[in-house]
């Protein structure tokens, strides 16, 4: 398999002098095309900076990171922007849906960002929006949806353009434990059927048991990385 992420050395400090907070130090990574690994660790452990950073939405401090093969410090912010729109999906803990879009439209917002022709996008993200289980509330806004409901539209946003890597940070966080059972779910199969690349930060045991890699982080450092071939689909 071919890495899609490779991280060498990567460090991320914030603040100087007195204030200098190290949220990253020499992180060391490599995540292969079509894997399903979970990144675990409490609160300020870096987790979040890790993920901004593979999305390039921040830069480290120093070190390499390397995303579908292309050095994020080579790139241009034009080309930058390019590549997280046409090769990397994000699911954030609060949705981040535009209020004033309907579902199918905060859905096709990448695709219509890419220039793909209405037609097609509105067949591509009505099939998205019906495997994510969100048939016949296509034309509901933010505010007429659950917030399980709400991630699922974060969820069709993210793959719908086919993208080489699915970035979540806290994906369940919000919803309750049953709904978050039934979007993991979701995740496992996309991975699974479709070959999506899922790499996601969490603190519940009942996320970590079903990813298939379980890295732990702590004070900006990984210091356990295992791997589950089966990923326990029975518990959450």
């Amino acid at each position: 398999m071919a890495s899609i992420v490779r991280l060498q050395n990567v460090t991320k400090d914030y603040g100087q002098g007195q204030a200098l907070t190290h949220a990253l130090r020499g992180v060391n990574l490599e995540l292969e095309a079509g894997e399903f690994t979970a990144m675990a660790g409490p609160s300020g452990s870096g987790k979040s900076t890790l993920l901004n950073i593979i999305g390039g939405l921040d830069r480290p401090t120093a070190g390499k990171v390397e995303v579908d093969g292309r050095e994020l410090e080579n790139l241009s912010k034009t080309e930058l922007g390019l590549l997280r729109r046409d090769r990397l999906g994000f699911i954030f803990q609060s949705y981040n849906l535009i209020p004033v879009l309907t579902a199918i439209e905060n859905a096709e917002y990448v695709l219509m960002l890419q220039g793909v022709e209405t037609v097609e996008r509105r067949e591509r993200v009505r099939q998205v929006l019906k495997e994510v289980g969100l048939e016949g509330l296509e034309n509901r806004y933010p505010r007429q949806l659950s917030g399980g409901q709400q991630q699922r539209v974060a969820i069709a946003r993210a793959i719908v353009s086919e993208p080489a890597l699915v970035l979540a940070d806290e994906p369940t966080a919000n919803v309750d434990s049953e709904t978050g059972k039934a979007l993991l779910d979701l995740m496992r199969e996309l991975n699974e059927e479709k070959g999506v690349t899922f790499f996601f930060s969490t603190h519940e045991e009942a996320v970590m048991r079903r990813a298939r890699r379980l890295l732990e982080l702590r004070d900006g450092v990984i210091f356990n990385d295992e791997t589950n071939n089966n990923g326990d689909r029975t518990h959450g």
